[in-house]
């Protein structure tokens, strides 16, 4: 039987689970349902389409998303190879043009030898305690191409109609957003819990050439890098007209019968201006770092936008996610001066994330602690943000081959960011899991003795890094060398 591993999920996780594990050679099966079910919020048919933000957040050195991004480039990854291709400016921030690094992480799995693409909805996943896992799956395909392409017994089924085989081929849910209802509820069978999700929110996008440069000016917060964000200035009595009006527009419904769950570091705005008035002038909307470049003083509240694509001709609004009715966007965020004329290439929307309760459900490896065989990567792990689902498909990926190949699964190290990830959505005691980004919190503290040496916050997360990043290269010599399974161009 040839061995394969399985990844269901063709979106930022999917995609580097899938890299990872054809690159150390195992032949992959990556199952995307898009376009055969596309959802409101992806516009194209590109694999790892990115739709909340084209930024994957700071990449200053001594921050804790710089540190993830950094392991990610030395462990090889396909993700970070694309974002470095497809970079726009935007200061500090690593911000990519959506279309091109989608189309080339498309054209880079769609050209790996070992990986093939297979364009159909995974439906389902069953079994019981004493049972292989099994899953269904919704084909698409012609008979011929079943003829051709379908797998071993054993395999995750690839033929034409509704297909039911037990997994004993390693294999990797990394669906986060797009999970399915039917795929929801067959996981919650699964894990025998209830479900878990909560809302997100997407920003609108507006055409360069309709935004009023005469009152609009570009500049970076305290200059920091070019002037790459476009910046729309407020005074107190425009500011309190817009809190007013954003306040009485009408939102788009959610389902009856769900709570409204929002992850904090998401919120759209006007659930923002609900806790106060002046909320967003310390939030998205904070003219902190920003003095008018006529008056060179700091306007009382501040727009930012951020450029979209290498073409310039595209910017979002930054921290700008709502879920108001398309009507209720226009008129609203017109009040903004210099968008008085605004062309809305794509207005805010919400989506609902599907996450599992993984300290129940995962090991440290991402793998499920009833089946070995069977991982969660990416946003339905708990982890928020696009990076750390890309740090969680890395590491399922190459723990998947392990499997594969009959050898003990690895953890990162406890100093790392990619090991805090995995360590918080596997360990973390509470109640009430939620979702987190990578913070210096999550981190292996420092030593008493070194936070005494190092007074200031910033000194001790640059030692943080600095560790971690010692520790990271160790590791991928030591753990992940090449005799035991792992790619030669790791550093040596």
């Amino acid at each position: 039987m040839e061995k394969v591993i399985n990844v269901i999920g063709g979106g930022l996780a999917g995609v580097e689970a899938a890299w990872q594990a054809a690159e150390l050679g195992a032949k992959v099966r990556l199952y995307e349902m898009r376009p055969v079910q596309q959802t409101p919020a992806h516009k194209t048919d590109k694999l790892a389409e990115i739709v909340c933000s084209n930024s994957l957040k700071t990449d200053e050195p001594g921050s804790a998303p710089y540190l993830l991004k950094e392991e990610l480039r030395r462990g090889g990854s396909l993700v970070m190879e694309a974002a470095a291709a497809t970079r726009v400016p935007a200061g500090a921030a690593l911000s990519v043009d959506r279309i091109k690094f989608a189309e080339y992480i498309t054209e880079r799995i769609e050209a790996h030898p070992n990986i093939e693409i297979i364009r159909e909805e995974v439906t389902s996943i069953s079994g019981s305690a004493d049972t292989p896992v099994r899953m269904s799956v919704a084909s698409t395909r012609t008979s011929a191409e079943s003829d051709e392409s379908s797998g071993d017994e054993g395999d995750l089924a690839a033929g034409t109609g509704d297909a039911d085989k037990s997994v004993r081929a390693p294999t990797i849910i990394a669906t986060g957003p797009l999970t399915s209802d039917a795929l929801t509820a067959d996981i919650m069978r699964f894990t025998g819990d209830d479900q878990l999700y909560f809302y997100d929110a997407i920003a609108p996008i507006i055409a360069a050439d309709s935004i009023d440069m005469s009152i609009a000016w570009k500049a970076a917060r305290y200059d920091k890098g070019g002037a790459d964000y476009i910046n729309c200035p407020m005074d107190r009595e425009r500011y309190e007209l817009f809190i007013s009006e954003l306040l009485a527009a009408r939102s788009v419904p959610l389902k009856r019968f769900e709570e409204t769950h929002w992850f904090e570091s998401c919120l759209p705005i006007e659930e923002i201006a609900r806790r106060g008035p002046e909320t967003l002038r310390f939030g998205p909307m904070k003219p902190k770092g920003l003095r008018h470049p006529k008056t060179g003083e700091e306007p009382y509240a501040c727009v930012q936008l951020r450029q979209e694509n290498l073409m310039a001709d595209a910017y979002g609004m930054v921290g700008f996610q709502n879920h108001l009715r398309y009507g209720e966007q226009a008129r609203v965020l017109r009040l903004i001066p210099g968008l008085e004329n605004a062309e809305f290439l794509q207005y805010g929307q919400i989506h609902r994330n599907t996450f599992i309760n993984s300290p129940k459900i995962l090991n440290e490896t991402l793998a499920t602690k009833r089946d070995p065989r069977l991982f969660f990567a990416g946003q339905i792990t708990g982890v928020e943000g696009y990076v750390e689902s890309v740090a969680t498909g890395w590491m399922a990926g190459i723990n998947a081959v392990r499997v594969l190949n009959g050898r003990e699964m690895i953890t990162a190290p406890q100093t790392s960011a990619i090991g805090a990830l995995c360590r918080y959505v596997s360990n973390v005691e509470t109640k009430n899991f939620q979702p987190v980004n990578i913070t210096f919190g999550l981190l292996e503290p420092l030593t008493p003795e070194l936070r005494k040496k190092y007074r200031k916050k910033r000194d001790r997360h640059m030692i943080q890094v600095e560790r971690a990043l010692i520790d990271w290269d160790e590791w991928l010599t030591t753990r992940l060398r090449p005799e035991t399974g792992t790619r030669a161009s790791l550093p040596a």
